[in-house]
């Protein structure tokens, strides 16, 4: 929002001059910058879809392909969250055809039951499937291609589970059995998982034609025994979906500029501003390029010849040695191994702030900690004296300003004559 509001506020500015000739600023949408989250009461739809699905369990491939489609059906309400995430939830319907094992022999009663493919001990089998399933939504066309306002075609990605109840066909004859045996007289519940590609083709603003192709694992007391196990159960539908309230997605407005169209007058007018400026860079680098090519006119400066040795800085109420002094004090351990003079060190405090009890404790721990610092490098202690000094250290403090005080929180090291 920051960047929005300072390329309007330099927009502006720039235009200031030629009011009589400027358009005024313009606000856009910007895809570039993303897309805004509607309110939760827009971007929902419902869909419903039928269509067929083939049972594959293992004893289903004995079938014939026809004996095993079935019916499929299902209502959905969803919503979309992004151009690109969405989820929906609804209720299914599956009906299931397909072959078991024959229950003739296998102990239990000799129902009434007509049997598929004897010679193997097969069966037909046929129950109705029902449950509440809910899939996440991923729209592959948006993330590939970008969102597109009115689009004819989106492919749309899709996961999701369910539970369900199974309800089994009855069996002719005296003797009635619902699918489930022995865990539930009526129904029994099961888990389902599933994947698919949703495609959907725009009809008008808010009807879309779909073409679901999906795969489903459901979770099913099939094959024989009781058993469960899970079957695999592809299928297709054709369905519609109706999107209500706001069904687009907005982009981030950002101000456009209007383009500036000056006078011949004005045009010259720069153009002479321009070659001015131009002339004035020229003789800068001139003089540049002269000052380098000179020689110095003044000497390096050289330092006194009572200037000390070296200075070790503190902050205010601190004795420690800190930072870059320690460099400063590794290098003059290295002077100091190479010569054979004796050196004073002198503890400073500034006495601009603080009162002389603190100011004595300071000059003492700073000079003190030197000393050892110095020493812990291997110079040698009889070299090295030490005092302190409660005056204003020379040159460097004056009475009354305080923004000179921090030169005098140090200690010197300075060669004994």
């Amino acid at each position: 929002m920051k960047k929005i509001t300072l390329l309007a506020f330099v927009c502006a500015m720039f235009m200031a001059p030629a009011v009589a000739n400027a358009q005024e600023v313009t606000y856009v949408e910007d895809p570039a910058q993303g897309y805004l989250f509607n309110r939760m009461q827009d971007n929902w739809f419902v869909q419903g879809e039928g269509g067929a699905g083939v049972m594959m369990s293992k004893w289903d491939a004995k079938a014939k392909f026809g004996h095993r489609l079935g019916a499929k059906a299902n209502l959905f309400i969803g919503k979309w969250f992004s151009p690109l995430a969405g989820f929906r939830i609804g209720g299914e319907f599956n009906q299931m055809k397909g072959l078991t094992q024959s229950y003739r022999g296998l102990g239990a009663r000799p129902w009434p039951v007509r049997e598929y493919n004897v010679k193997n001990g097969l069966m037909n089998q046929e129950f109705n499937n029902v449950g509440v399933v809910g899939d996440f939504l991923f729209n592959l066309t948006n993330w590939i291609c970008g969102y597109k306002p009115g689009r004819f075609y989106n492919a749309t990605l899709y996961a999701g589970a369910g539970i369900h109840w199974v309800i089994a066909r009855e069996i002719p004859g005296d003797n009635k059995w619902k699918y489930g045996g022995g865990d539930d007289e009526k129904h029994c519940r099961n888990l389902s998982l599933r994947a698919g590609l949703l495609n959907s083709f725009a009809l008008s603003k808010s009807v879309d034609l779909l073409l679901d192709l999906r795969f489903d694992m459901l979770q099913e007391h099939v094959d024989g025994g009781g058993q469960r196990t899970w079957i695999e159960y592809p299928g297709a539908l054709l369905g519609l979906s109706y999107k209500f309230n706001k069904r687009e997605w907005n982009a981030p407005v950002v101000p456009v500029c209007p383009t500036y169209k000056c006078t011949d007058a004005e045009c010259d007018a720069l153009v002479a501003r321009l070659a001015d400026a131009n002339r004035k860079i020229a003789d800068l680098e001139a003089q540049l390029k002269k000052c380098l090519e000179d020689k110095p006119i003044i000497d390096p400066v050289k330092p006194a010849a009572d200037a000390p040795l070296a200075t070790i800085y503190y902050p205010i109420n601190r004795t420690e040695i800190l930072g870059v002094q320690k460099d400063v004090l590794e290098a003059v351990s290295e002077v100091m191994a190479n010569e054979n003079s004796n050196y004073q060190l002198t503890g400073w405090a500034d006495n601009l702030t603080g009162n002389d009890k603190i100011n004595t404790r300071l000059r003492k721990g700073r000079v003190e900690g030197v000393k050892n610092a110095l020493v812990a490098k291997g110079i040698a202690d009889s070299r090295l004296a030490t005092q302190i000094s409660d005056l204003n250290r020379p040159g460097y403090v004056i009475e009354g300003k305080i923004a000179t005080a921090p030169l005098g929180r140090c200690v010197t090291i300075e060669r004994k004559k």
